[in-house]
């Protein structure tokens, strides 16, 4: 019969899979309690940071659908689940590691894709889903500014060019007037 805490645990953690966009594994040896309790503040309320055991962890990971994280359970782990962005998250565990050299990136996922430790370097990289997201609007923008330009272009032209006209036939009626004599007074 298997362990009610452990069963109570591998819920937890196959619950916490199951609601998170990312999950980012880490190492913390040689963090203090006080380090850590730092980090999780760091990582706001969407992300859970929690230090699992990596046999009750992998039974989790398999039973939430999770694959590719076997080999990254070694050692002390702890798991930062990510309810909000993946790349703020990235970001924060980045900067905190900088800072606190004991704390390892080993890996994770994001919406069910198995991701190397590299691979959340490059993804702490990237901007904000927000400021992605305005760099696609300026862009949109701009696309839809230049398709305005060549929709009115052609009115323009023609517009231009019926003023031309107009122009040009004022300017040979003026010519032509001049170009007549006048009419000569009958001498008396």
């Amino acid at each position: 019969m298997a362990n009610p805490e452990k069963s109570a645990a591998v819920a937890e953690i196959t619950a916490e899979f199951r609601d998170s966009t990312a999950a980012v594994l880490t190492e913390y040896r040689g963090l203090t309690v006080a380090q850590i309790t730092e980090l999780r503040r760091s990582l706001g309320e969407k992300t859970k940071y929690t230090v699992v055991k990596n046999t009750l962890t992998k039974i989790a990971a398999e039973r939430a659908g999770v694959t590719g994280l076997d080999d990254l359970l070694v050692g002390p782990t702890g798991v930062a689940f990510v309810g909000g962005d993946p790349v703020e998250a990235a970001k924060v565990l980045r900067e905190f590691a900088r800072a606190n050299q004991a704390l390892i990136v080993k890996g994770g996922f994001v919406e069910g894709k198995a991701m190397s430790a590299d691979d959340i370097r490059k993804l702490a990289d990237l901007e904000s889903r927000e400021v992605l997201l305005a760099k696609l609007a300026g862009a949109m923008n701009g696309s839809l500014a230049k398709a305005v330009g060549l929709f009115a272009a052609p009115l323009s032209q023609a517009a231009r060019l019926a003023e031309a006209l107009r122009a040009k036939r004022e300017a040979e009626g003026t010519a032509e007037a001049s170009a007549q004599p006048e009419p000569a007074v009958a001498a008396e």
